[in-house]
């Protein structure tokens, strides 16, 4: 199998999005601090970016969730890989996502980070797939909407290969042939 990957949105698309979301998070956050919670590895390139692009005090943590494995598929089993290093208690929170779909991760990781004690969470994804969702997510800030195909670059992988695409690509397979119209078995 070949796999194929065409640009879905550009880095200069993604630059201009990622700088209005900045500002718009600014706007929303004015005379507060903001802690972005980037869940990885996905959303580390959209973190960065939009952590240089907000105004107010920005404070950074991380955590791990997996529900794909190396598939393609959500398992819908949450697994948290890596935890947070500081307490949320009392700040104002905005999980950074690179993709939602089903909504399994965020529904989980709202509700968790609200029972320990922020004062508020918010959500904020480079891409949203809402012909996908299977939970009630309300997303606070949307960077583009997607159709249900999937994607890999600026963060997203398949198997853990090509986060590092400037660019969100689609991705399609072919057979690959011998050149005699047959499949090259």
């Amino acid at each position: 199998m070949k796999m194929n990957v065409d640009t879905l949105l550009s880095e200069k698309e993604i630059d201009a999005r990622v700088r209005e979301l900045g500002a718009q998070i600014s706007r929303d956050y004015a005379g507060k601090s903001v802690k972005l919670i980037c869940i990885l590895k996905g959303a580390c390139f959209f973190a960065c970016e939009l952590a240089k692009r907000i105004t107010v005090p920005v404070f950074l943590d991380f955590m791990s969730c997996s529900s794909y494995g190396d598939g393609t598929e959500s398992s819908g089993d949450i697994i948290v890989k890596k935890d947070l290093d500081d307490s949320i208690e009392d700040q104002h929170v905005i999980v950074v996502e690179d993709i939602i779909d089903s909504g399994r991760t965020l529904y989980f990781l709202k509700k968790e980070l609200s029972a320990r004690g922020a004062e508020s969470v918010a959500i904020c994804t480079l891409l949203d797939k809402p012909d996908r969702r299977v939970m009630d997510v309300h997303v606070d800030y949307v960077g583009f909407t997607i159709p249900d195909q999937f994607v890999v670059g600026y963060g997203l992988d398949y198997a853990q290969r090509y986060r590092n695409l400037p660019y969100v690509g689609i991705v399609s397979f072919e057979e690959e042939t011998d050149g005699t119209g047959g499949a090259d078995h």
